[in-house]
């Protein structure tokens, strides 16, 4: 395949499947733990159809410094289902009713269940940060937990009926939601990976740029839909579609960028493979 070939999500997969696969079986023996509880099917029901990007940024981060000092497949486990207890969360405020081609969570199990639940996976996301010695995997947590409800609640009180978002006001709105975790999944692969400051400040630009990226992409198919917070996004473009598009790539680019510093290695190459999906015309969120 030549550069110049688009990268297809199919491709991507392929190439990563390795990763895939760990992340696959280390979420499925977490949960194994709880075989027990009554919260076990709906686990596996939350946990199912994901593509685990978060994870794998955490896995590669990890890899392409070297260095690795703890197991990073419990942590990678912990952010994965950080991300699944805000889409359960996501899709109660946003009134959804699919997810992943199949009904939402809070459809399936009901409102009760459903916040029950997401409860019951932050249990699972301390339990984990507990059996790190390095405090900052825990830290590092607990602080993008708290930066993703304060980006849920920020948009939560926006009333689209009086109020136009501002760019920079949706860049802040994005930041807290969805690149934080992003950026908090290489940070932490620095950290285990046994990174220096400097590496760790690296990847964690890396993850920021790249969840940016990925954001604003996501957004753009949400373009034809009136209840999504893209369509009160007031940006002085003739055409906002390709303001958008134009803006994703460039933080595609920065978070490639970023890397330039670090050693090449297979890992490396694949974080740069993420940042050239997000520019990829075959994206989908």
């Amino acid at each position: 395949m030549k550069d110049k070939d688009p990268l297809t999500l199919n491709m991507l997969m392929e190439r990563m499947k390795n990763y895939y696969y760990q992340i696959e079986e280390a979420i499925k023996v977490e949960l194994n733990r709880f075989k027990s509880s009554n919260f076990y099917d709906p686990l596996l029901y939350a946990s199912e159809g994901g593509k685990r990007i978060r994870p794998m940024i955490l896995l590669l981060s990890a890899e392409s410094i070297g260095r690795i000092k703890d197991d990073p497949l419990p942590v990678a486990v912990a952010v994965e289902l950080l991300h699944i207890e805000s889409i359960i969360h996501d899709d109660i405020l946003d009134n959804e009713i699919f997810r992943r081609d199949r009904p939402a969570f809070h459809i399936k199990y009901g409102l009760g269940t459903s916040l029950l639940t997401a409860d019951f996976v932050f249990g699972i996301i301390l339990d984990i940060a507990s059996r790190y010695g390095d405090r900052r995997i825990a830290k590092e947590l607990s602080s993008v937990a708290l930066r993703m409800c304060e980006g849920e609640l920020g948009e939560l009180n926006i009333d689209s009926k009086i109020h136009r978002l501002s760019w920079d006001e949706y860049l802040k709105l994005i930041s807290q939601k969805t690149a934080s975790l992003f950026e908090v999944s290489a940070k932490i692969g620095g950290i285990v990976g046994g990174g220096n400051d400097k590496e760790i400040e690296i990847l964690s630009e890396y993850g920021r740029f790249l969840g940016m990226a990925y954001q604003i992409r996501d957004d753009i198919q949400d373009w034809s839909k009136e209840d999504k917070i893209v369509n009160i996004l007031n940006i002085e473009q003739n055409d906002k579609l390709s303001y958008l598009r134009s803006m994703s790539e460039l933080y595609a680019i920065d978070a490639k960028k970023r890397l330039k510093s670090l050693k090449d290695t297979p890992a490396k190459k694949y974080l740069i493979d993420l940042a050239d999906f997000m520019i990829s015309n075959q994206f989908q969120g």
